[in-house]
């Protein structure tokens, strides 16, 4: 018990470190998301302590660098939850047609999986010539690899399935084209998204927008935390505005659990009233 409040303690001095030197804030993210990955770093690094590793987050930017990759969240792909996709079509899409320009956030995109997947929906929608897509995140070498658009064709078998079941329209081949072992996604489907650096943990509003997307990412966070993001969805948020969570994730116990009507519970739509 002992080493475990030793441990505790030396994880919350090196999520310390870690912000003072880097600006990164990880210090209410989950701890036991946290720890799982600090210990496998540690672990593979060969370093005796976290003490240890604190040292040298402190002195190598490189290592820091790959620190700061591990506990930053990157797990997506396209069109994943296909129902959510689809209720996206019955019940917000109609929604977003009444406007004459839409603005999207999605918070937290990753390696933009999900940015492209909503694009595509977007153009078969009619919408998306009328939308601006912010994709942002904290990690930048993910943020690099979205704008790139370029994924493994290992996947495309999976996405592609995805896609079919979300109620995609098209061929999911002709969103875009092979490339040896990867694909890259069409042109058309980039223009619209501005890729943006964004921590939602130190970062102010982004921008109002109609719709915000931030799916599977406050799971991460501590209850405080969470709070503290939501406010910040409240505030990008016109009156009407569409926020979309993860599957595991809601805003019951937060906050702003009464400024919203739920427009699907299950797939964690809600709509900010007016």
């Amino acid at each position: 018990m002992q080493y475990k409040d030793t441990s505790d303690l030396e994880i919350s001095l090196l999520l310390e470190a870690i912000y003072r030197k880097y600006g990164y804030d990880f210090r209410e993210y989950s701890q036991a998301h946290i720890r799982r990955r600090i210990l496998n770093r540690m672990a593979l690094s060969g370093f005796e302590d976290i003490a240890q590793m604190q040292s040298m987050v402190l002195n190598n930017v490189p290592f820091a660098s790959e620190l700061l990759q591990d506990l930053s969240i990157t797990v997506t792909e396209m069109f994943r939850d296909p129902a959510f996709y689809r209720s996206l079509r019955e019940k917000v899409i109609p929604i977003l047609k009444t406007y004459p320009f839409i603005k999207i956030w999605h918070a937290g995109c990753a390696t933009g999986e999900e940015a492209y997947s909503m694009a595509i929906l977007l153009q078969e929608e009619g919408l998306y010539d009328r939308t601006t897509i912010y994709a942002t995140d904290f990690n930048q070498l993910a943020l690099n690899r979205a704008k790139e658009g370029i994924f493994s064709n290992k996947l495309i078998k999976e996405y592609t399935s995805n896609y079919q079941l979300s109620g995609g329209k098209e061929s999911f081949s002709s969103y875009y084209t092979s490339h040896y072992d990867n694909v890259i996604m069409n042109q058309s489907l980039k223009k619209n998204i501005v890729w943006a650096n964004h921590n939602l943990v130190t970062d102010s509003v982004f921008a109002e927008v109609n719709l915000i997307l931030c799916r599977n990412v406050l799971i991460y966070f501590d209850q405080n935390l969470q709070n503290k993001v939501q406010s910040l969805f409240y505030n990008s948020l016109i009156n009407g505005g569409i926020l979309s969570l993860g599957s595991k994730e809601s805003i019951r116990f937060t906050d702003y659990f009464e400024h919203y009507s739920e427009l699907d519970l299950k797939q964690r739509i809600f709509k900010k009233k007016y």
